[in-house]
């Protein structure tokens, strides 16, 4: 089903963006290619692509779309660079630990090709702005990497008619698509009609990523983006492509839209962007009806007033090989259930892992076990080095 009410979107025309005597020399190789072509970098140069996330998919995306002449591209992200990002946010460098990412990104892109226009977005992309956002650009390229923003460039995509490329990892896995219901193909809905439970699945700061997984996911995305400007086919519209790094295969599954498709379908539920759609599923959202939870700082505080307390910590054996708290109960997550007759359900229990995560989880498994005396820790171990000892190693 087409987009309703929404047309096209109104590319510049490429035919008035000629190329400069540097320009040509700088694309030649892209000049010999007859699917490319003159007017195929012309295309380019008139094209407005937005980029979401500067981090892992971001950084390669961007990276490429600015060396091929993209003429103008955006970046959309609110987060600031972190040492441990640079394992593969290549956008980034050491003497940008503490920026703004679209700032760095920016200087990177700007380095590769000045020729390219760069908009930055410090908001990043929520339910408030993304309609606008979205038609502000010809074509969306999703970097995120989280499932409440994914579904939201999802719907605002479909809505605003404009192409998705879509990008996600897991550990040592890929998955590449091209989502555009202006042709009558397939969307995420189609695949995923609703996101899965919080906390069901882990990010990559639970999980790990393998740093050039990002760059070869990264640059399939951006391979998408550029034949879809250009108009080279096929795509991998209706086609998803999982890239099993560790085994090294490549695998296209076949899309088929979804006649209930809560979104694309001829009879769509989902017609409109309405922010508690989106918010409510995100893992760092709101938890007001969540067991509670302290800052590291405070709980230290406890421990030093209350050293019966017990904190628990349910990373896993090679994490804590990393950095550990002093007396924790080691507990991984996964043996949780079956340790439950050994803690005892009088003292009071703080639960620790890497972000705040898995300690949740196990928090409310616990909490419907019978123990009233549960509290995560806010942001795992890794706040509690930021804010309580400067000595852990942050990984």
């Amino acid at each position: 089903m087409n987009p309703p009410n929404n047309p096209r979107p109104k590319h510049t025309d490429h035919r008035s963006a000629d190329l400069s005597s540097d320009e040509t020399a700088r694309y030649s190789r892209h000049l010999m290619l007859p699917e490319v072509g003159l007017d195929g970098q012309k295309r380019l140069k008139a094209s407005r692509v937005l980029v979401i996330g500067a981090g892992g998919l971001g950084s390669p995306v961007a990276l490429y779309l600015a060396a091929a002449g993209v003429g103008t591209i955006g970046l959309a992200d609110f987060d600031r660079v972190e040492a441990h990002n640079l394992q593969r946010q290549i956008l980034h460098r050491d003497q940008d630990i503490g920026r703004p990412k679209i700032e760095s990104g920016a200087r990177t892109l700007s380095g590769i090709n000045p020729n390219v226009r760069i908009r930055l977005h410090p908001d990043g992309v929520t339910a408030a702005n993304v309609i606008d956002l979205f038609s502000s650009y010809d074509l969306v390229v999703d970097g995120s990497d989280n499932f409440p923003t994914r579904y939201l460039n999802t719907d605002a995509a479909h809505l605003t008619g404009r192409p998705l490329v879509y990008g996600s990892l897991f550990r040592f896995e890929g998955r590449v698509s091209l989502f555009d219901t202006r042709a009558g193909g397939p969307c995420y809905r189609c695949l995923f009609p609703a996101p899965p439970e919080p906390g069901t699945v882990p990010n990559c700061a639970e999980a790990g990523i393998l740093g050039a997984l990002c760059g070869v996911i990264g640059s399939l995305q951006a391979m998408e983006a550029i034949k879809s400007i250009v108009g080279i086919e096929p795509s991998l519209r209706g086609t998803l492509l999982v890239v099993d790094a560790l085994e090294m295969q490549f695998q296209r599954l076949r899309i088929r839209s979804d006649p209930d498709c809560p979104l694309c379908s001829d009879t769509p539920i989902i017609t409109e962007i309405t922010p508690d759609r989106y918010e409510p599923t995100c893992s760092e959202g709101s938890r007001e009806s969540l067991p509670p939870e302290m800052d590291p700082i405070d709980v230290h505080h406890r421990l030093e007033t209350n050293p019966e307390d017990i904190v628990i910590d349910v990373r896993e054996p090679f994490e804590l090989a990393i950095c550990r708290i002093e007396n924790a109960m080691h507990v991984p997550m996964r043996q949780i259930p079956g340790a439950i007759d050994t803690l005892p359900q009088d003292r009071q229990i703080y639960v620790l892992c890497h972000h705040g995560h898995r300690s949740l989880r196990v928090m409310q498994f616990l909490n419907d076990q019978g123990f009233a005396k549960v509290t995560n820790i806010r942001g795992g171990i890794d706040a509690w080095a930021r804010t309580v000892d400067a000595s852990l190693k942050r990984y």
